[in-house]
């Protein structure tokens, strides 16, 4: 017996396929004599078939040939395979009704056979050597098929991609996964079958995994709605069943992708909102005539602006960052993925203000992007200087700089820290929004202010604190268990920023409608729990306190604060104070001892600029009595 792992010779498969088509010619025969042929008919058909043999065999041997039936590994038989049958024996059919109607005419009077016999032959071939080569691929697939444990899964979406997804798991040999289920939010689709494997309702899920013993559950829906989502993975998390999703289709190859493909499912699937969709006509009209600057830029933020920035083809971006290893790895993704994209990389310091002076004096920006800051809470609680040096007189710098060169728009990138700050960072970047909120009276310059809450997966973000602690086999810390946090994703943040530059006429805070808040002990259980862990048993979960200046609850408006909405639902404008130029020389001042670096003095001139700036969990509480 041939081993179906090895290589069958060429001459194997043409011989099988003659043999074949004898035997669908012998079965046509039958079938046209409904099986009641007596002896002198078979002998007199016979009479006729035996002289024309030859023909038959030598026509099919060489159609075959031509066509390159036999060069195909037949294990591999794919849909242009059997394109090519089918063209092959469409071939032979005719070059033997031509040949019939010759030897009727020219001959011996008779066809080459019978016109119902050269139909069903036809039918026949086609039906025998297509099967043929597909029992072959499945007796081979199964003889790969690796022996071990077989893994049950679940496919959540019954679509293009669900059925994509199924086959994939099917044809890899060295995957153990096996499809027994589609699960899909579509109630019509209840009951029905896919290939032979049922659908059921998202609802049925813990009586699938219970019935089948599923284990995992693959999401392949490409663009799910994020409440059904939500539902869904909530609840499989709860069975303890490991999720996985189908690649973005970006990725896939010839329509298809690789088992290897597949990956887990991370907390930011479970948080990430729904799309939004930005009217992209203005955006590219004005960013493409544009020269653009963005501080900060191999940052979270300023990378994922710059990416989205560089879809529109600016005139000119300049990549402006003191980040020395993070730009670079910005620059060669620029070069992979925008080759025509006109970009400058410059290091630099916000804070020096000759190096920014040289930088406006050269590339003349129309529009400055400015999300360049210090964020983390901690550590600029332990460092005032800086947080007053980097967020208020860098930012100062480059307000300034940006009137001063005519620059059309300067958007500066906020927080939800800076409402009613407990901390130095947020009151420093709540000074900040004061400064370039005072200069948009001059008309000078378009300042405008956008202020959202926290970006998953940005760099010093919780969920890869959470990640790292997770892999190093716990504990997870948490402050609080009271502690809730707004969260969005970077893309969605970035495209709100550039829809906000482009509404905004300047003055304007924008504040981004954050969704609901999540309780960060959730979050970590969450991880926990798609880490396949268990809490008290794999890992512990621990509470360490608010740090220095952490608040329990963040906001994104000040009590004194309210909105006006705006033509898109996710963007309102607050309403802030008037500031005076009593503040700005306060500013001004603060400024000016960042250089003492004294750092009581600093935040007792915060706290002066920003009354609404109490301390929590700090030292510097002492200077709120």
């Amino acid at each position: 017996m041939l081993k179906l792992k090895q290589n069958t010779p060429r001459w194997v498969i043409v011989l099988l396929d003659l043999i074949i088509h004898l035997f669908a010619l012998s079965f046509a025969y039958v079938i046209r004599f409904d099986l009641k042929a007596d002896i002198s008919l078979i002998q007199s058909e016979w009479e006729i078939l035996s002289k024309s043999l030859w023909f038959i065999v030598l026509v099919k041997l060489l159609v075959f040939y031509l066509f390159q039936i036999h060069k195909g590994l037949v294990r591999y038989t794919s849909t242009e395979d059997l394109k090519r049958i089918l063209l092959a024996e469409l071939t032979c059919s005719v070059l033997f009704l031509i040949a019939g109607l010759i030897r009727l005419f020219q001959l011996d009077g008779v066809f080459l056979f019978p016109m119902s016999v050269l139909i069903m032959e036809f039918l026949a071939s086609v039906t025998f050597i297509v099967g043929g080569r597909f029992v072959i691929k499945l007796l081979y697939l199964e003889t790969m098929k690796d022996k071990g444990q077989k893994e049950f899964v679940i496919i959540y979406g019954a679509g293009v991609s669900g059925l994509i997804t199924k086959r994939t798991l099917e044809k890899d040999t060295r995957n153990q996964q096996v499809s027994v289920a589609f699960i899909d939010d579509n109630e019509k689709l209840n009951g029905s079958r896919i290939e032979g494997i049922r659908v059921f309702s998202t609802r049925d899920l813990a009586k699938i995994r219970e019935e089948f013993h599923a284990n995992t559950l693959i999401v392949a829906i490409q663009n799910p709605d994020g409440e059904k989502l939500q539902r869904v993975l909530d609840k499989a998390i709860s069975l303890k069943m490991e999720v996985q999703k189908v690649p973005n289709p970006k990725s896939w190859t010839n329509g298809s992708f690789s088992t290897r493909q597949l990956k887990k499912i991370r907390i930011e699937d479970l948080l990430g909102r729904e799309t939004i969709d930005l009217p992209n006509k203005q955006l590219s009209a004005e960013i493409s005539t544009s020269t653009i600057l963005v501080s900060g830029a191999a940052g979270s933020i300023g990378s994922g602006l710059v990416q989205q920035i560089a879809s529109f083809n600016p005139k000119r971006i300049i990549l402006l960052d003191q980040a020395e290893s993070p730009l670079y790895d910005l620059q060669f993704e620029l070069n992979q993925h925008f080759s025509d994209l006109r970009f400058e990389v410059v290091m630099g310091d916000i804070c020096n203000k000759e190096r920014m002076y040289k930088l406006f004096q050269t590339t003349k920006p129309d529009i400055v992007f400015h999300a360049a800051a210090y964020k983390h809470v901690p550590m600029m609680e332990l460092n005032p200087a800086e947080a007053a040096h980097t967020n208020v007189k860098g930012t100062k710098i480059l307000a300034d700089l940006s009137m001063e060169f005519g620059v059309k728009k300067f958007i500066m990138i906020s927080t939800d820290k800076a409402v009613n700050p407990t901390n130095v960072m947020g009151a420093s970047k709540r000074i900040a929004e004061m400064y370039v909120q005072k200069l948009n009276e001059q008309q000078k310059t378009q300042f405008i202010t956008t202020r959202f809450g926290n970006v998953l997966g940005s760099n010093g973000s919780v969920i890869p604190l959470f990640q790292k602690q997770i892999e190093n086999g716990g504990p997870v810390t948490v402050t609080d268990e009271r502690i809730t946090r707004f969260f969005m994703t970077i893309p969605e943040a970035c495209q709100l920023v550039l829809e906000a530059a482009i509404m905004g006429k300047g003055g304007e805070i924008f504040v981004f409608e954050m969704g609901q808040s999540v309780k960060i002990v959730d979050l970590a259980k969450k991880m926990i729990q798609l880490s396949g862990l268990e809490i008290g048993k794999d890992i512990e979960l621990e509470f360490t306190g608010l740090r220095p200046g952490e608040k329990l609850f963040e906001e994104l408006l000040a009590n004194e604060e309210n909105t006006i909405p705006t033509h898109h639902q996710k963007i309102l404008i607050a309403n802030t104070r008037v500031e005076t130029a009593e503040q700005m020389q306060r500013i001004q001042t603060l400024v000016e001892l960042c250089v003492q670096q004294d750092n009581t003095a600093i935040v007792t001139q915060m706290k002066k600029i920003v009354p609404e700036f109490i301390s929590n969990n700090s030292e510097y509480q002492k200077l709120d009595k």
